[in-house]
């Protein structure tokens, strides 16, 4: 492989390379003996990605060329430029349907890296068709697997079709209207009979889009149902329904508007401007995620609902593409509902993801039977999980940023967290002290080794409330997010107020010149506000108590052992706090996401009972498991096999090695109406039928 690496990672990847081929060699010498349907594997090694293009739909030749253009473009880019070469003959002349074909295929077959069996299954044909004002236009014949695509890549598809279609020269598909109306009766007949679609498109939105589109999306038919209204259409060929023309058009490219348009727009790609359109029509939609609910699956939060997931942008080690980090103590919360590999559905970025435990995330909140509020964590979980009445917050839900980028969707604001808290601290001291930790250790009256722990890893260091305090005071950083409560849960300033007049109300102990416990009366509404800021609490002896860390912010951020304060110019909550504590306060969660589980079976497993060992066709005979030995309870069967002969002793097989002289056996093809052989295949001379390599056997 031509990649820079070091000589360790060189010599491990050389090592793989080395076991690979030693598995393969043995493999062969296996086959080699004709136990199996061929005499060598099947599989080839395709070393990147440009190896599979070419081994999953050529040309012959390609791979080269996506090496030498994927060092300066980027995959897009390459897809239109590769399809762009083939239809001009650089690997070789083809027809205008066949280049078309050709061009197609490998284009798509870049955009899913030739990891899918969408080029190879999923188009099943590319023709030239006619237009009723006799015009050429290009028509992309789609298949079930075309799914496996994806809904970018299923849309990013047609846009190739429109590229390849005006280099060719060929006018824009012309729907007629009963053409559009069969599409969306074929949509809906899809929904109600065989499965639902990943969005739901309305039909003013599906007619645009295919009024707008330059090719024509059809396909094979894909299950036994019929459409009604609009049947024997002249340029339809079946009157069933095409489950994968249907994908493409409403979980592609409406489904996708939007990402595909920012691709479009990035290429520069002429003629696709009424996706915009599209795109506005989906904006105005309800979230997506909380359509077609299955009963069985849990709602964990609604839409951007308070006490939901708290938006948190980021990747931890263990969150790879489309996977979501949570609190490990979300999922003891959550009774085990949510656990690691759990398909969650996603009010943001829209899409579905899997769960996994991320340890440093903000854990959740609950309220216990006693009225107590409590921050869950590992260690405490066990003695609190039979007292747990309420959830007041579901903790964190970890998304990294390319999620957004890739789904084309605008960034939510995000909560004010910890490791924006040490960039803040970074720049400060940068500005203030030239990047001089022992200066600012000096202003601030802590150790500069501290400091240092401090910005290298926020997550294992983090700072006392008193470090916190003379931060934020001495050098003008925000409160750290650790001793911030969720302030704009509230909307109201009456409820800052309310709960100063608390605080001043209430017994109140120093340690040293902080506050360490609060006690205060039991009232109803400051209860309520204390639950939904999510600051722990206890109630006992029908007394409201705050402790520890949690009595000092708290107590900080009111502005406590400071005289009235005029709080009637402040607009909003964060004002009146920032005013009173005299630092800055941020944010701490301005963005809830709203999640659902999607199919808890992707999490578990995939065995059959019991477990299969052999195929081979016994066909109905097995049962549904097709089970061998069940078939041979039942004694003779007849099945349909391959038809093996020896050329040199005359037996018949089903092996590729002749077990009586061991000479390679080769296929005898037999008219299935008349019985006679046909030498090479082709046509039964006698009966003008085609002939087959297989018979009905005993």
């Amino acid at each position: 492989m031509d990649v820079q690496m070091s000589s360790a990672y060189a010599e491990y990847v050389g090592s793989l390379e080395k076991q690979l081929e030693q598995l393969y060699e043995i493999s062969r010498k296996a086959r080699e003996k004709g136990l199996d349907p061929s005499l060598g594997p099947e599989c080839e090694v395709a070393k990147d990605m440009a190896d599979l293009v070419e081994g999953l739909v050529g040309p012959k030749g390609v791979a080269q060329r996506i090496r030498e253009l994927s060092a300066k473009l980027p995959r897009e880019e390459l897809a239109f430029k590769i399809a762009e070469e083939i239809v001009y003959g650089k690997f070789g002349h083809l027809e205008p349907e066949a280049a078309a074909e050709q061009a197609i295929r490998t284009a798509l077959a870049i955009l899913t890296e030739g990891l899918t069996a969408a080029p190879v299954q999923g188009v099943a044909q590319v023709k030239v068709k006619t237009n009723f004002d006799h015009s050429k236009y290009l028509a992309i014949y789609f298949a079930g697997p075309i799914r496996s695509a994806g809904g970018t890549d299923q849309a990013l598809t047609l846009v190739i079709g429109d590229f390849v279609r005006r280099l060719l020269g060929l006018d824009r598909y012309k729907p007629t209207e009963e053409e559009i109306a069969r599409f969306i009766e074929e949509v809906r007949l899809y929904e109600r009979s065989v499965s639902r679609f990943q969005y739901h498109v309305s039909d003013e939105e599906l007619a645009k889009a295919l009024r707008w589109l330059p090719v024509e999306v059809t396909g094979t038919e894909t299950d036994p149902y019929e459409v009604s209204s609009y049947r024997n259409l002249p340029r339809i060929e079946t009157n069933r329904v095409r489950g994968g023309a249907l994908r493409v058009i409403n979980d592609g490219i409406v489904g996708r508007a939007s990402k595909v348009w920012a691709i479009v727009e990035k290429l520069g790609i002429q003629g696709w401007d009424w996706l915009k359109e599209i795109r506005k029509m989906s904006e105005k939609k309800s979230a997506g995620f909380m359509d077609d609910i299955v009963a069985g699956r849990p709602i964990f939060s609604f839409p951007s609902k308070r006490g939901g997931f708290r938006l948190r942008y980021g990747r931890s080690r263990n969150t790879g593409l489309t996977a979501v980090g949570v609190h490990p103590a979300t999922m003891l919360v959550l009774q085990g509902f949510l656990a690691a590999g759990t398909q969650l559905r996603l009010e943001l970025p829209g899409k579905g993801g899997i769960a996994l435990p991320v340890d440093f995330l903000e854990p959740p909140v609950v309220r216990l039977r006693d009225g107590s509020v409590v921050r869950v964590s590992l260690d405490n979980f066990s003695t609190i999980r039979d007292q747990i009445d309420r959830i007041l917050f579901l903790g964190d839900i970890l998304v990294s940023f390319g999620d957004f980028l890739y789904q084309g969707v605008s960034l939510a604001p995000a909560g004010y967290v910890e490791e924006w808290w040490v960039a803040d601290l970074r720049k400060i001291i940068v500005e203030k002290f030239g990047g001089c930790l022992e200066k600012a250790a000096g202003e601030v009256w802590i150790a500069a080794e501290r400091l240092r722990q401090l910005l290298e890893d926020p997550f294992a260091n983090k700072p006392s409330f008193r470090e916190a305090m003379l931060l934020a005071l001495k050098l003008g950083v925000p409160l750290h997010p650790a001793f911030t409560p969720f302030w704009t849960n509230i909307n109201s300033i009456e409820d800052v107020k309310r709960l100063r007049a608390w605080l001043l109300a209430s017994q109140v102990e120093h340690q040293g010149d902080f506050v360490c416990k609060i006690v205060g009366d039991l009232d109803e509404k400051i209860k309520r506000i204390l639950e939904t800021i999510c600051l722990p609490h206890k109630v006992l002896g029908g007394k409201i108590v705050i402790e520890g860390d949690d009595a000092s912010s708290f107590a900080f951020c009111l502005g406590y052992g400071r005289s009235d304060v005029d709080l009637s110019n402040c607009g909003i909550v964060l004002d009146a706090l920032t005013h009173l504590s005299g630092v800055t306060i941020k944010d701490k969660a301005p963005t809830f996401v709203g999640a659902r589980m999607g199919r808890p079976e992707k999490a578990k497993r995939r065995e059959m009972k019991p477990l299969v060992h052999v195929l081979f066709p016994v066909g109905l005979a097995g049962g549904s498991q097709r089970d061998i030995v069940e078939a041979a309870e039942k004694g003779s069967l007849f099945v349909e096999i391959v038809n093996l002969k020896c050329p040199r002793c005359g037996s018949y097989s089903l092996r590729i090695k002749c077990p009586v002289c061991g000479f390679d056996t080769v296929p005898e093809f037999i008219c299935p109406r008349c019985g006679k052989g046909v030498n090479d295949g082709g046509a039964c001379p006698i009966c003008k039928v085609s002939a087959y390599p297989w018979r009905k056997r005993a």
